[in-house]
């Protein structure tokens, strides 16, 4: 194995980290700025606030996410066997 091929399987493992990674932190963060915006405007100072509806909108969006995450992971893991494969 060279070094470019060895620096490329690494690229696309830390890309397909970000992109499988991406909506429910994207979801988090939403939900967070949401609830944040709402504790500023009601001047409610309650710390543990924010846990529940950021847990529900992440579990939520790993159910809608689920199929596109494991498609993406398999589809890395299987171009990344044929590549071993042929090298």
């Amino acid at each position: 194995m060279s070094i470019e091929f060895v620096v490329d399987v690494c690229r696309k493992a830390v890309q397909v980290a970000l992109m499988v990674s991406g909506p429910l932190l994207l979801a988090g963060m939403i939900v967070g700025l949401i609830v944040s915006i709402f504790q500023a405007t009601t001047q409610i100072n309650e710390q543990t606030l924010t846990f529940i509806p950021k847990i529900v909108a992440v579990f939520l969006t790993l159910l809608i996410m689920t199929p596109w995450m494991i498609h993406t992971m398999v589809s890395f893991a299987t171009g990344i066997f044929t590549s071993i494969a042929t090298f």
